[in-house]
Order: structure tokens, then sequence, then C-alpha cells
């Protein structure tokens, strides 16, 4: 759908915004593939019409209600852009690169716009903005309102699921969002050191979707067979029932690279070949036939098949957890490129000091640390730093929470071996 067509009805001085965003929005995505050049390490630093393309689709989510004034227009292009190329890039340096290239152009195109209005804190775009049964698309207010609905949300997951025991600071704030805007649409790629909460997050923003989480059970029997089986149940229920599904996969699971192939396919179009045999294709087509022709489709058995595949495509979404420790995710994706060309990748970045305090507040605050509140409280805000400056000395990639617990654990184990 074309920007403009798609902002005709919206009152008149958003949509002759319409033309130099699209122009911010260029200059913007030449600037961002000058400034950050693919690398060996940098493997998935590599810029094309994917990107723009993802940049303004987000610009085709919004209602008439949410953009009532031109900078508001601009702030939204600013969030799709950041998601789009701030997101993936994998270190702090290059995201404040980043927000320097985006702060001058928007400038540029549009000096008259206050700061405030289009470079707000926050700027986050979520489909639960303003509550859990909202999903309008829109801006979010303040931390501490979308922090209450998310803790809403982690709440109703535990009454009916396993237990997550989540400290939702900012950042995990952030990549909620980004992962719900991701998988409502497209497929995602979550990079990160293990225990950084990729999985966690994922199961809450699927819940909070309205997504149900299918994942494999490893063993030592299992193997590319087994994986065919998964991916197909999977398919039978999002193209024959339409249920919403986010297939979750770590790295760890794919104990086999010719799960990888299924993967590619998977990502690349949808139509993994031989996924079913004759029979089980035949009983898919026939069981669609009056859906297609209800939506208007001559009911050919090619046009079924398809049919089939683009309710896949619309339902199931796979959220790969991968880390970037070693070699592994830039093989694979050399030899998959599917992996980075159709997926949307969010990378995680090493918590904050706020992140590191809000779990270490949470955590040592229901632990007895003895009877003098200064000395406990000195103890909590200890926990932050000392991680900080031992972070590569310690264990570099452990999460917050598991270094709490490690630590409180191994502090026991001393106590009884005393």
């Amino acid at each position: 759908m074309c920007i403009r067509d798609s902002l005709k009805g919206f009152d008149a001085p958003v949509a002759e915004r319409t033309a130099k965003v699209i122009h911010a929005g260029l200059e913007l995505h030449n600037r961002v593939a000058l400034t950050f050049r693919k690398t060996a390490i940098r493997f998935h630093y590599e810029f094309n019409v994917r990107h723009l393309a993802n940049m303004f689709q987000g610009l085709l989510n919004v209602k008439k209600e949410q953009l009532r004034t031109p900078d508001k227009l601009v702030q939204l292009w600013l969030h799709e852009a950041e998601r789009t190329y701030c997101d993936l890039l994998m270190d702090a340096k290059d995201c404040q690169t980043y927000a320097r290239v985006a702060r001058e152009t928007a400038k540029k195109y549009f000096p008259g716009d206050p700061d405030d209005k289009i470079f707000p804190t926050p700027n986050i775009w979520c489909h639960f903005a303003r509550s859990l049964q909202d999903d309008m698309y829109t801006d979010v207010t303040s931390f501490e309102a979308i922090s209450a609905i998310l803790h809403e949300g982690l709440d109703e997951y535990n009454e009916s699921n396993a237990v997550m025991n989540l400290v939702l600071f900012e950042d995990a704030i952030r990549h909620v969002c980004r992962v719900a805007r991701v998988i409502q649409g497209s497929h995602a790629m979550l990079v990160g050191v293990g225990g950084s909460g990729k999985q966690s997050l994922s199961r809450l923003t699927s819940f909070l979707m309205g997504y149900s989480v299918s994942t494999i059970t490893i063993s030592r029997a299992y193997g590319v067979a087994d994986f065919k089986m998964d991916i197909a149940a999977m398919y039978l229920r999002a193209g024959q029932k339409g249920e919403s599904i986010s297939f979750l996969l770590t790295d760890t699971q794919i104990t086999d690279e010719k799960f990888l192939v299924f993967i590619n396919d998977l990502l690349a179009s949808g139509n993994i070949p031989d996924l079913f045999q004759p029979d089980d294709k035949e009983n898919i087509i026939n069981s669609v036939r009056n859906e297609c022709k209800a939506a208007g489709i001559i009911d050919t058995n090619d046009n079924c098949d398809e049919f089939f595949l683009s309710k896949v495509r619309e339902t199931l979404h796979l959220i790969l957890c991968f880390s970037p420790v070693g070699e592994s995710c830039r093989v694979r994706a050399r030899r998959f490129p599917a992996l980075v060309n159709n997926t949307i990748i969010d990378w995680f970045h090493p918590w904050p000091q706020e992140a590191l305090q809000s779990v270490s507040q949470r955590f040592l605050g229901e632990v007895d640390l003895g009877s003098d509140e200064q000395v406990a409280q000195a103890i909590i805000d200890f926990m932050p730093v000392s991680f900080a400056v031992s972070y590569t000395h310690l264990r570099a990639h452990e999460t917050p929470e598991h270094l709490v617990c490690r630590l409180l654990l191994e502090k026991k184990k001393k106590k009884q071996a005393e």
C-alpha cells in the first residue's frame, strides 16, 4: 500500500507532511548504509530495500486518531526507523552513532518541530500501550504506565503457566515492545548471551499478543524426522485452525544443522518441500477448499495449497534465540541467508546499571540482611557496582537475576562449610 494513499484520509497537515517523511526516511537509510559497514563480526550490517519497507510499514499500522498533528507522524517515523536500524546494532557506541545520525536527519527536514514532541522519552509504540484489551498501535505515555500494563499481563500469564519471576526494568520493557511489533507480521531473531532473558520475554510477549508458544523437546533420539513432524503439526494448527503461534527456537536446540534447511525455507517463503505426504497434502487441500471459495478464490488444488500457506505465513511466526558468542551464529547466517534476510533482529546488550539495581532491590530486598537498614541498603546498592566492575572477570554472560541468585547460593555453601 502506498503511504500517501494510506494517509489521505488523515487531517490535512498530517497528510501534507508525508512527502517530507519519505524523503527523510530515504536519506536516513542512505546515511545508515554508509555509516555502518558490514564486516566479519558485524555480519548482518547490510541495509537494503527490505529495511526501507520495514521502516515505512509501521506508518501503515496507525489510525487517524493516533496522528492528529504533523509532529506525531515524525515521532512515529523516528520510532519505526529506530526499530529497523538501531535494534540490530551490536554495541552501545553504534547505537549512539545512530541516534546522532537520526537526530541530524530529523532536524534537517523538520527544523520547526520541538524536540520534546519528536524526541520524547520514551518513544515506544506498541499494541498494548493503553491496556491489554486495546490493541490499537499507539505511543506509550511513560515507562510507569507501560510497566503497570506489563506487570498485569505477567500476573495473568503466571496464573495459567509456569511462573516466571521477572523484573521488568526499562530495557526489558523495550524488548517486549520490540518483539511484539515484530511478530505481528514477521519473524524475529533475538541475539544475546545465554540467560539474557530472550526466551522469558518472548513467552510473555506472545501471551500479551494472544499467541500460543510452541517449541521442541530435545532428546537423545530426536532427529530431523522428529523436527519435520513438529513443524508439520504447527503448520496444521496455523493453516487449518488459524491459531496464532510463536515458534520459539534456541540455538542450543539445533542439534543437527539440517534443521536449518527447514527453518531457512520457512523464513524465505513458508513453503517447505515434502513437509507433508501426498495423502496428508490432499486432506489439507480439502480442509481449506470451502474457506478458499468463500474468499472468492477459484478452488484449484494449487490455489487451495497457496491459500493454506498464506494462512501459515500470517499466523505462524518464528522467534529465534541465538547467542553471539563463538562462530556458530555468523557461520549459520552465511550458510542460511534467510536467517538474516527474512527476520527482524533485536540485539540484547548487557543490562545497564539501573537494571542491575532493580534486580538487586527485588531479590535482596526479600532476604534477611540484618536489622541495620543502612547496612542492608548498602549491600543492595553494592551488588550492581560489583557486577559492573567485575563483569569481564566473573561470568560475563550472566543475567543480573542469575548473578544475585548465584552469589546467595555461594554464600550459603560457604556458611555450611564453616
